[in-house]
C-alpha cells in the first residue's frame, strides 16, 4: 500500500497537533514534518520529501501563498501537492494561492473525515473545489479589479473542450462531466490534459480560474 507524506503547515501549535493525530490515524498517511511559518513549510517540503502540504494561508515570516508559489517554482518539488486551508467567507485569497499553484482549498472546520478524503484526492492528482464555495469565492474576488490572466485563454480551445472547460470550473469530476456530455471519463481526462496543455495550467484548480476569468463561466450557474 503507498503511503502519503503528509507535511502539516500551520501556526496554531493545537491545530497542527489535531490534524497530526487524524492524519497518523490512516493507514494510508504519514505525517512527515509539522511548520509554524511558511519559511518552514518551504524548507521542510524540501527535506522531507513530502507528497502533500496542507497549508494554512495566514502564517508569520512568509504567509502561505508565497510559500506555496515558491514550492510551485521549485522543479525538484514538482511532485508536491499543495492543499491550502481557509477560514471561508473571511480569507479573500484562495484565488491567490491557486494561482500561487495549490491545487485546491478546504475550510479549516471540515469535518474529519472530509479531510482525510481530501488528502487522498489531491495527492491523487486531481483538484479539490467544491462547486459551491468555488464559485461564490472567486465571484466575490474578480468582483474587484486584478491583475491580467498570467495563463492564456479559452479563444484557442475547441467546442468541445470549451464544453470540458465549463463543467471542469462549475466543480465537476471526469466521471460526472462525461455523463454530463455523453463520454468517456477517459475521453475527458485526455480533453482535461489537451486542455490544461494548450492553456498553460499547472492543474484543474488553474483551470477554474482561467474559465472564470475569461467569462466562459458565472458564477451562479449550475
Amino acid at each position: 500500500m503507498s503511503v502519503i507524506r503528509v507535511l502539516l503547515a500551520d501556526d496554531q501549535t493545537l491545530v497542527r497537533a489535531a490534524f497530526a493525530m487524524l492524519v497518523e490515524s490512516a493507514r494510508d498517511m504519514e505525517v512527515v514534518g509539522q511548520a509554524g511559518t511558511g519559511a518552514e513549510a518551504v524548507e521542510l517540503a524540501r527535506s522531507e520529501r513530502a507528497d502533500l502540504v496542507v497549508m494554512d494561508i495566514r502564517m508569520p515570516e512568509l504567509d502561505g501563498i508565497e510559500a506555496t508559489r515558491l514550492i510551485a517554482a521549485d522543479d525538484d518539488l514538482a511532485g508536491v501537492k499543495v492543499l491550502v486551508l481557509t477560514t471561508y467567507d473571511t480569507d479573500e485569497h484562495v484565488l491567490e494561492a491557486l494561482r500561487a499553484g495549490a491545487s485546491g482549498f478546504l475550510v479549516k472546520d471540515t469535518k474529519p473525515a472530509d479531510l482525510l478524503a481530501a488528502i487522498r484526492t489531491v495527492a491523487a492528482g486531481e483538484s479539490l473545489l467544491s462547486p459551491g464555495p468555488t464559485s461564490r469565492l472567486i465571484a466575490r474576488v474578480l468582483s474587484a479589479p486584478a491583475d491580467p490572466p498570467t495563463m492564456g485563454g479559452p479563444d484557442g480551445l475547441t467546442d468541445r473542450e470549451r464544453q470540458v472547460l465549463a463543467l471542469v470550473a462549475r466543480g465537476l469530476n471526469n466521471t460526472e462531466t462525461a455523463e454530463r456530455l455523453g463520454l468517456s471519463p477517459l475521453t475527458v481526462k485526455t480533453h482535461v490534459s489537451r486542455i490544461m496543455g494548450k492553456l498553460g495550467a499547472r492543474d484543474r484548480a488553474q483551470l477554474v480560474i482561467v474559465a472564470y476569468e475569461s467569462g466562459l463561466v458565472t458564477p451562479g450557474e449550475t
